[in-house]
């Protein structure tokens, strides 16, 4: 079955997070790798989750009464005959309510990942390198040495942070163009956020290979459909509450499942007849 879905990119990206928990069912052992992320994702949830449910929640309902008091009284000053617009006008209020608490626990999870991910680190890369291991029988790792590997994660995010300002600074000016400016921009916003997501839940095996940035990024691309799939599905199980603190480990050992089937085979080609010890890359 996974051999047909292997041809489907589209379908086999979304199972990976789903295929990674055969994995842990098979291997118990895994699961004890889970329980410190769990524990920094708990700590790094109740603060963010305490204060965007307080804060954020408050603003939605602010700013959804403000629009709907204002789509009211628009409508109060048509003539009678368009009084069924009020139905219209209760119906976008609750569409925009449900979108920007979406949007909201969207941003929350998405905090979770960075901040989380960061403060477990090495728990996450025990994780991945077990889940490689049992998966090719082996684990890669280029040694720099801990000096350079924190310059590299430090880099890592930096870079991150310039694509996603550079991008969303020409989404903003998007939102100039009415209505279609406005619905291009919020498509091309999830999927700069899944570029990301993907890229973090990616990030182990591929930093093991100390592969640079741009590397990483075309590795994301050139995984499309499977891997928009596959940061779709994530993206979904991150941004429920609390049951994220479980899920993005799993997501993160799916990645390096996902890394190991799909792009490992591919990256080893060009070695092949070649020094198996190739030159460490600079990000």
């Amino acid at each position: 079955m996974s051999k047909v879905l292997s041809e489907f990119g589209l379908l086999a990206g979304a199972t990976y997070p789903f295929r990674v928990l055969g994995l842990f069912h098979r291997n118990p052992r895994l699961w004890g790798y889970l329980l410190a992320p769990i524990m920094v994702n708990l700590v790094v949830g109740i603060i963010l989750y305490g204060g965007s449910l307080f804060w954020g929640l408050q603003a939605v309902d602010d700013l959804t009464v403000s629009l709907s008091v204002w789509l009211q009284g628009a409508i109060a000053s048509l003539p009678a005959w368009l009084g069924f617009l009020t139905f219209l006008a209760t119906g976008v209020s609750w569409l925009l309510h449900l979108l920007l608490i979406f949007g909201l626990l969207l941003i929350t999870g998405f905090l979770l990942v960075q901040f989380g991910g960061l403060l477990g680190a090495p728990w996450y890369g025990q994780l991945s390198e077990q889940v490689e291991k049992l998966r090719t029988g082996e684990v890669q790792n280029i040694e720099v040495g801990i000096v350079r590997d924190i310059g590299r994660a430090i880099l890592f995010e930096l870079k991150k942070i310039v694509v996603v300002v550079g991008v969303g600074i020409l989404l903003t000016l998007l939102n100039i163009i009415p209505v279609i400016g406005t619905a291009i921009a919020a498509f091309c916003g999830i999927a700069l956020t899944g570029t990301i997501i993907c890229l973090d839940f990616l990030d182990s095996p591929l930093e093991r290979r100390r592969l640079r940035f741009r590397n990483k990024l075309g590795i994301v691309f050139n995984s499309f459909p499977a891997s928009a799939s596959f940061s779709l599905v994530c993206m979904g199980l991150m941004i429920l509450p609390f049951f994220n603190l479980v899920t993005i480990p799993i997501c993160v050992a799916s990645g390096t499942l996902f890394v190991c089937d799909r792009v490992l085979p591919k990256l080893a080609k060009p070695l092949s007849g070649k020094n198996s010890n190739p030159p460490i890359p600079s990000r």
